[in-house]
Order: structure tokens, then sequence, then C-alpha cells
């Protein structure tokens, strides 16, 4: 028995029409023309005369039928466009042509050939097709006769597959999108779109299967989540964000190249008003791969703890090991019963006024006449261990001996000093003020954090709620969201700086209570040998760490031009307490006040601020930088050269005449030999470093104005810790095993942490567009990037670091500090 068969969709249209004709009393001139789907038509209309076309076409079930309409008028009157209307069952979609596109300052850009997607009709749950008919008017108000041509195709490849890419073009007036479904096991994805170009500047968007889709330049941002483009661009997609399971990728081609960072055309210099027809056809290239899974997600956040976790079971080694090479060492007589230099009682050689021959630091020896007489008796030394505060000791009381004041200027002139000489305050009191460092940094890290935070999720809403994707500077090609963060994996990545912060409190709380106990075991030894232990720079520097990873996080939120100072602010603390850190050591009584130190990073935060702000072009903010950072050398210069006895406040012009009477006595009296050699040969050193920076920001003008002054910060305390490691070996002094083993540490994980930040990954210097460019897929895990990597090997380096500064005078710890040298 034959089947029936179905009737052409032609002919139930002709049928259809033909029974509104006949119900209405009208004939079929009165009715729409039946259309047939890639067929060109040709006509005119006018102000009298119109024409409306009818599609129809079979939707089998489950698909999605998407439907292409093409028209082009040769005519140029823009007063009289052409008009097309398309009615289809949910929806109205209507453009005139020439379509008009806006540009900056008023320039037009008119396009006679228009085509657009329409709608696709949604499946229907029925197991039978259904008939779908499209309306496609065309009128004009002119009082004259518009020819224009119209074709009608429906599309082949609408709906996209995972893992396999598709290749089409897209114009300003030609506008392309298609339809994405998630596959059954696949929770998010990654949009990937290239293009060998890159210009014209181009927008891609994702949007939810909501009619109509806004798939012009104007309209574009009005919905879903969207990101410029030049060559690349990437978006992940979560299924969750879309209860439908499936959302449109769209694609514009924007008239002008201002968003991407390109210029005006140079087609259209001569007429800025008004450009007909202009060639920006970008060929284009989509992928979409399937994005990680939520076990890597776990997977990732295990490593990153486990591999910080492991520096505290390494710390806990160590300690476990040294406390038992210090109990069976402390069996030993009382008389070679040492204090070492984490605060315990270790083994040694018994103490000896007498040092290794070349130790004194020079060729004349005035340990005689400085360093034995300065040493104070237990008798005149406050009770070991009472390093309680007082209401009455403030940093005012500092010089509690009264001889201190007028003799000092007179010790400091010595051509070799040593450690004695610049500790003869009371330790109690130096110790406080030192002190005053961590209290201080904890106060400002929460005063600076707290608006940072805040700051921060109000841009991620914005992004959330914009959609607007060029806010943040994320590598894009591995920013995986988790929650309301869109790249959590960046955010993670910082947890080393505050778990190895936290570590390094603990190290140095160990020191401080151990050293403690040492004072009360033995007093005079703890308090005439070795370097003066003081902890309150080294509790700042942990604080410092572990904000490090807060802000940094909280700038990778949403990274962009505006917050970066947001990662550098504790950077450059961190460089200065260093530096500090560094000084002290051999000068404990002269180092700079808490307030003096954090106002003066105040003023360079406040620079880097400016620089932001008006550091791009202008060229009198870098005159005026380079001026102060000049100055700000020389100043420090002076005060370093004379050991904190020239005093700035006395006269601001001071500085210069002392500059000048440095160079002529030690430059032109004593040409062969300055006074201060080893202080002058850093100085000026230093000087010539500085001064390199100041005419290379002057010439050159970075952009990037934070990390110009972080590298300032971090050259200088990098010349200034090898200028004390190699006057410390010249001076015959020793490197333990310890400190040794953490500066090649420092020095590897430097290495290696520095390479993988220089492999940049986006750029606010440039524009969102052109930025992505440079964005690469994970390389760790498959959820970090190079930059993830960067923060994990900066967090140890920075830990090593710190490491050498708290280790690195150990050996002294036996030495007399009338034996030991400052430099």
């Amino acid at each position: 028995m034959a089947g029936r068969v179905a009737p052409a969709p032609g002919a139930l249209l002709c049928a259809l029409l033909w029974a509104a004709a006949a119900a209405t009393g009208g004939g079929p001139e009165d009715n729409p023309a039946p259309g047939a789907f890639g067929r060109v038509y040709r006509g005119a209309v006018n102000i009298s005369a119109e024409r409306v076309y009818a599609f129809a076409y079979r939707s089998e079930p489950g698909q999605v039928d998407a439907v292409r309409v093409y028209v082009n008028s040769s005519s140029e009157n823009l007063r009289y466009p052409v008009l097309f209307v398309v009615r289809q069952q949910k929806g109205v979609l209507s453009w005139q042509v020439p379509l008009i596109f806006r540009g900056l300052y008023q320039r037009t850009y008119n396009y006679q050939e228009v085509s657009r997607t329409l709608c696709p009709s949604e499946p229907t749950p029925e197991a039978r097709p259904s008939d779908q008919i499209i309306f496609v008017d065309v009128a004009s108000m002119a009082p004259f006769n518009i020819a224009y041509e119209l074709l009608v195709t429906r599309l082949e490849n609408f709906q996209l597959e995972t893992n396999k890419a598709f290749n089409f073009t897209a114009s300003p007036s030609q506008p392309q999108y298609f339809l994405y479904k998630f596959p059954q096991d696949v929770d998010s994805v990654i949009i990937n779109v290239v293009s060998d170009a890159s210009y014209p500047c181009s927008v891609v968007s994702i949007q939810d299967i909501v009619c109509p889709v806004y798939d012009l330049d104007h309209n574009v941002e009005f919905n879903g989540v969207y990101q410029s483009m030049t060559k690349q661009a990437a978006i992940t997609v979560q299924r969750k964000d879309f209860p439908g399971e499936q959302f449109f990728v769209v694609f514009v081609i924007k008239p002008e190249d201002y968003a991407c960072g390109g210029s005006v055309p140079s087609s259209i210099h001569g007429n800025v008003n008004r450009t007909w027809n202009l060639q920006r056809t970008k060929n284009l290239q989509v992928t979409i791969v399937p994005s990680i899974k939520k076990s890597v997600y776990v997977q990732a956040m295990f490593f990153s703890f486990l591999s910080f976790l492991s520096f505290y079971l390494g710390s806990v080694v160590v300690a476990f090991v040294h406390y038992i090479s210090t109990d069976v060492k402390l069996t030993v007589p009382f008389g070679s019963v040492s204090i070492a230099g984490s605060g315990i009682l270790t083994s040694s050689h018994p103490i000896s006024a007498s040092t290794p021959e070349g130790s004194s630091y020079g060729a004349i020896d005035e340990s005689g006449s400085s360093g034995g007489r300065q040493l104070s008796s237990p008798e005149r030394r406050p009770p070991a261990g009472s390093d309680t505060d007082s209401s009455v000791e403030e940093e005012s009381d500092f010089d509690t001996m009264p001889e201190i004041e007028s003799d000092k200027n007179i010790i400091r002139t010595k051509v070799f000093l040593y450690l004695s000489d610049l500790s003869r305050k009371d330790r109690r009191i130096v110790s406080k003020k030192y002190k005053i460092y961590f209290w201080n940094i904890i106060t400002i890290a929460v005063f600076y954090a707290l608006p940072v935070i805040q700051l921060v999720i109000t841009y991620q809403t914005v992004v959330n709620v914009t959609g607007n994707q060029d806010i943040c500077y994320y590598n894009f090609l591995c920013a995986h969201p988790l929650g309301v963060l869109s790249a959590f994996n960046n955010i993670l990545s910082n947890v080393g700086h505050m778990m190895l912060g936290f570590l390094f409190l603990l190290i140095v709380l160990r020191r401080d209570i151990l050293h403690r106990r040492a004072m009360e075991m033995k007093d005079i030894y703890t308090l005439d040998y070795g370097i003066p232990k003081h902890f309150g720079l080294f509790y700042a520097m942990g604080i410092a760490l572990m904000m490090e990873g807060v802000l940094s996080a909280c700038y990778h939120v949403c990274p962009n031009y505006s917050n970066f100072q947001f990662d550098t602010s504790f950077m450059y603390m961190i460089a200065g307490l260093c530096m500090l850190k560094l000084y002290q050591t051999r000068h404990p009584d002269i180092n700079a006040s808490a307030y003096s130190a954090y106002a003066s990073f105040a003023v360079v935060i406040s620079l880097a601020v400016l620089g932001v702000v008006f550091g791009k072009n202008d060229m009198w903010f870098w005159v005026v930088f380079s001026m102060i950072h000049v100055v700000a050398s020389l100043a420090l210069s002076t005060q370093i050269y004379y050991m904190g006895r020239f005093k700035m406040g006395e006269c601001y012009l001071g500085i210069f005449r002392r500059a000048v009477m440095v160079l002529y006595t030690d430059c032109i009296q004593q040409c062969s030999r300055p006074m201060y050699m080893d202080r002058m040969v850093l100085l000026i050193v230093g000087n010539l470093v500085n001064w390199s920076f100041a005419i290379f920001g002057l010439v050159y003008r970075p952009r990037d104005f934070a990390s110009y002054i972080l590298g300032i910060f971090i050259c200088n305390l990098l010349l200034y810790l090898a200028f004390y490691i190699i006057m410390k070996l010249r001076s015959s002094e020793k490197l333990l095993p310890i400190p040794m083993f953490c500066i090649v540490a420092t020095a590897v994980v430097w290495a290696a942490a520095l390479y993988f930040f220089f492999q940049t990954l986006s750029s606010w210097e440039e524009t969102p567009a052109e930025s992505r460019e440079k964005n690469r897929p994970c390389i760790l895990l498959g959820f970090f990037d190079d930059h993830d990597v960067w923060h994990f090997l900066s967090a140890a380096a920075l830990f090593f670091s710190f490491l050498v500064l708290l280790t690195l005078d150990d050996d002294l710890d036996t030495v007399r500090r009338d034996k030991i040298p400052v430099f």
C-alpha cells in the first residue's frame, strides 16, 4: 500500500494564501507573493507601491532552522531609504538600506548591502514536522522608484559543534551568529575565536536564546557577555548560566578600530563626515572546546596548599634537628657554651676577645681604644628579660646614657667604626622602637586593604552585571571562574605569599622567644656579643609578605590600569623594609624610625598614583619626578656617608654644601683614598644607578610607572645586599651553611620566577583587544598559567630572601661587638 505524499511547502503556502484571499474577498494580487529560498528577487518600491514576500519551510522535529536575509539597494538617497521588515511567528526584525553606522566625531558609515540572520524557530516537541512562514515587507517613502534586491536562504551550518573549528566571514553590515548546545557531559566550555588579521576590530558576544538577537554595533552590548577582539578572543561559558543549556555566539564587526587600538581608516581622512561601503570584511574561525572539570579545581587547591605546607614541614624538621643537636651540646662545660644566632645555647669555641687576622675591617686596629671601653658591665645593664613595655618609656628616651649625646659625633667620625660604637643605646628602648614597625604596618594593612577589597568587589560586580569583559585584563585562555570570580586561578596562586609570610612570622617568633630565654641564662654574652637582636622589622616584613598576597589577589580579581598599584604598594614596602633591616644590622642606634620610614613609603605610593594619572604623556611630571629622585638620592647618600650626623632639617640647602664638601675633601684633597672609602664606593655606584633610572624615565617615560618605581627599589636593594655580602667576606667573616643555602636558593628561585614574570600574558598598557593577543593556555595542571607560576615562585623567593637577612650574620654570635666592623 503506497504511503501519502506530503504537499510541498510552496504548494502549502499557495493554498494558505488563496484561502486567506477567499475569506477576505480579495485576489492573489492583494496578498504576499510566494517566495523561494535561494532565488534573487529584484524590484522597485515607492510611496505608493510596496512589496510583500512570503517564504515557507518545513522544520524537522528537534531541529533548529535558521534563515538569512540578504538585501541590496543601489540608492544613495539617505532621505528616502528602503525599509525592510521581516515578520516571524514570534518576532519582528527591521532595518533600512543604506544602513548607517556612527563613529567618533560624528562620522557616518553607510552600507548598501546588508544581510541579517533571523531569530531561529524553536524546536517543537512534536514528533512530526512543523510548517513555518516568514513575511518580508519592502517599502519606501520615496516619491520615485528605488530598486532593490532580495535573497533569502536557509543556513546549513547554524549549530556549532564541540572541538570542531568553523570558518566564516563577517562585516559591519553583515554580522553573524550561531547556536551552541551543551553536550550532556560538559558543564563549561571555552569559545576560542581567532583571525589572521588584527583589523577590522570585532566584538564577540555570548547571548541567551532570546529574540531579538543584538547583532549590530550599536546594540551588541545590550545583552549577554562580550569582549572586543583583534586576532584572538576567548570567553568561558558555564552551563549553569543558561537554563536552556544553549546560547548564541554573535560576531559583530565595528565600523571603526579605535576600540581595539587602531586608527581612523586612511580612505576616509579626506571626508570625515560620510563614508560609503567601506570594505571591512574579516575572516574568523571559532572553536568551542570543553573547559576543565570540577575535579581539576580540587587538584589545584590541594597542590597549592600542599606545596607550601611542605615549607612548614621542612621548617619543623630543621627546628627538630636543631633542638636535638642543642640538647646534646648543652652537656659540655659551661665555658664552651655560647649564644647561637637563633637565640639558644649551642656549642662553639670558647669566647675570646681575639678575632682572626684581617677581621678588623682596615689596617688600623682601634679595638683597644674604642671597643673595650664601650662595653657595659652587667651591673650597668638592665636585668635580662626585662623587655616589658612601660608607659613612661618613649622613643625620645633612646639616648639613656648621658654622655652619648655629647660624644656620639666624635665616635662616628672615626675612620674605622665597630658595632660597639653604634649599639650604645638601651636595648629595651631600641627594641621598642623597632616594634613600632610591626604595629604600624598592621594598622596600615587594615586601613589600606579594606577599601581595596570593597573596590575590587565592585569591579567584579560590574563585570558580572554588564557582561563587559573589556574591563578586566585576564588571560582569558586560562581564566577559570568560581562563584562570582572570573579568574579564580589567579587568586588561588597568591596563597603562597600568605602561607609563607605566616611561616616567617613563626620562625621569627621562635627566634625571639629563644633569644629571651638565652638572655635570662647568660645575660652578659647576649648583650655584648654578636649582632643586637631586634625582631620588630622582621615581624613587619612577615606582615608585608602576607599583605602582598592579599593585595595581589585583590588586584587579580579584576586586573586593570586603575588598580595596578594595589599589586605593587606592599612590594615597595617589602623592598624598603629589607633595606632598612640590612642597614639596621650594623647601625642599630641610627636607623630610621618607623614613622619616618612609613611616611617615606607614603610619599612613594603617592608618587606612584600621580605617575599612573599623569605619567603617560605629561613631560612636566617626569621632570619633577626626576629632580625629586636625584635630590632624594643625594640626601640619603649624605646621611649614610656621615652616619646620621647631618641633620637636613637644620638647613634645606645644607645638603648641597655638604655634598660639595664631600667631593672636595674626599676626592680632591685625598684623591688617593677618601676618608670612608667603602661607603664612598657604595654611594657612587648607587647614585650612578639612580641617576641612570632618572635619565631613563625622563627620556622614555614608561607607561607602567608603578613597575618603574619598583625596579628602582629592587635595584637599590640588590646593590646594597651585594655590597653587604662583599664587605662581610672582605672582613674575614663567614657564611654558615644555612645562610649559604638560603642565598643559593634565593638566586635560583628568583631566576626561575623572573623567567615566568616576563612571559607577558596580558598588558593593561594596551587596549583589551590587543592585550588578548598575548593570552596563552594553562601550563600547570591545566589550571595555572605562567603568571600563576610566577606567584608561586616569587612567594618562595621572597621567603628565602627574608631567611637570608635573618641568618646572614649568625656566624658573629660568638664575636665581641668591638670586633665587628660597621659598613
